[in-house]
């Protein structure tokens, strides 16, 4: 009885401090373009605040629906920057109660010691480059973010990386996607950099629409048919056709379309076709289109057939023996072998 009222007991007192810790704001950055803000816990149902502030006062606020844990980032618009202290807060809402909130500072403009710089970044549909340099090795954290409709869709951390190198040769780093992504969808790759000695954090970010793509990087023709080789080049799955089409003298013969093999980025599938027949000899022109998963042309590849005339077949005929050579042949065979027998036979008597 005594152990069911202690079991009883911690029931209760798990439900009842259970949900003051169940939704938390573990993580927030930013500066004057970006904020991310990391939510753990059952964050379903809540909205999430976030204020930008210059001096106490406000300047822009965002409000976010929450369907669950994870990180959420938000752009600012600041139409007129001031140099000067700026602060920003996220607040984590259920119904009419605040049930967590943190807050970030931060100082724009003035000059400061940089420890790194970041001379390029770039965020397609293949993933994520960036050029990176310090003139002093500094060594970072460097988190990969993709974003759709202001959730990160994925997250990814490099820790403890060198970097070094130069103005003119600076460090390249690039990361592909590992999520699959949608045709034609919007989305938003963010990098975030922070330097580990002193905490330093830099954050860059685009937006792009994701598009299937591939390029033909090899192709074969002669008369009797044609290959072309395909290379993915996109996260989003490439699901399109190959469609030959053949020319003599700038008019139109035929044309052939071959599905192509499904491809991801650095992917490649060779596609062949035959000709219904052997080309006759002659010049003939070949295009090859690569059309993607909306069926229009991402790249085209030409070139000429030069067939060569097939060469002659020559048949020797055997003429045929009539009926008298063959009897004529058969009795010379057989007085040959008769006489053959009669020399044997009578060498044999000789001797014997």
């Amino acid at each position: 009885m005594k152990t069911s009222l202690l079991s009883l007991f911690v029931i209760a007192l798990i439900t009842i401090f259970a949900p003051a810790h169940a939704q938390e704001i573990m993580d927030i950055y930013s500066d004057l373009q970006s904020c991310d803000v990391t939510i753990e816990g059952d964050a379903k149902g809540c909205l999430l605040g976030i204020d930008l502030s210059f001096e106490g006062r406000q300047v822009q606020s965002k409000t976010f629906a929450l369907d669950g844990p994870g990180t959420w980032i938000t752009m600012w618009n600041v139409p007129k920057t001031e140099e000067g202290p700026y602060a920003v807060c996220a607040r984590l809402e259920k119904g009419e109660d605040t049930i967590s909130q943190r807050c970030f500072d931060f100082y724009y403009g003035g000059r400061s010691d940089i420890r790194f710089d970041v001379r390029d970044f770039h965020a397609d549909q293949k993933g994520m480059n960036l050029l990176i340099y310090s003139g002093d090795l500094a060594v970072v954290d460097i988190y990969y973010m993709l974003i759709q409709d202001g959730k990160t869709l994925y997250v990814s951390k490099d820790d403890a990386v060198p970097i070094s190198g130069s103005v003119r040769t600076p460090a390249e780093v690039n990361r592909e996607w590992k999520q699959l992504l949608e045709n034609n969808q919007d989305y938003t790759g963010r990098i975030k950099i922070v330097e580990k000695r002193d905490g330093q954090t830099r954050a860059f970010m685009n937006s792009f629409v994701a598009k299937d793509n591939a390029e033909i990087t090899d192709t074969y023709e002669d008369e009797t048919g044609a290959s072309a080789t395909v290379m993915g080049e996109s996260r989003v799955p490439f699901r399109g056709s190959l469609r030959f089409e053949l020319y003599q003298d700038g008019e139109f013969i035929t044309s052939i379309e071959e599905t192509a093999p499904v491809l991801l980025t650095n992917d490649d599938e060779t596609v062949e076709i035959s000709w219904e027949e052997t080309l006759d000899p002659g010049i003939y022109q070949l295009k090859i289109y690569l059309l993607g998963n909306d069926g229009d042309v991402i790249d085209l590849a030409e070139s000429i057939i030069e067939a060569e005339p097939r060469p002659e077949v020559v048949v020797v005929e055997t003429p045929e023996e009539d009926e008298s050579s063959r009897s004529t042949t058969v009795i010379g065979a057989v007085i040959l072998i008769a006489v053959v027998i009669v020399v044997y036979f009578v060498f044999r008597n000789r001797n014997g």
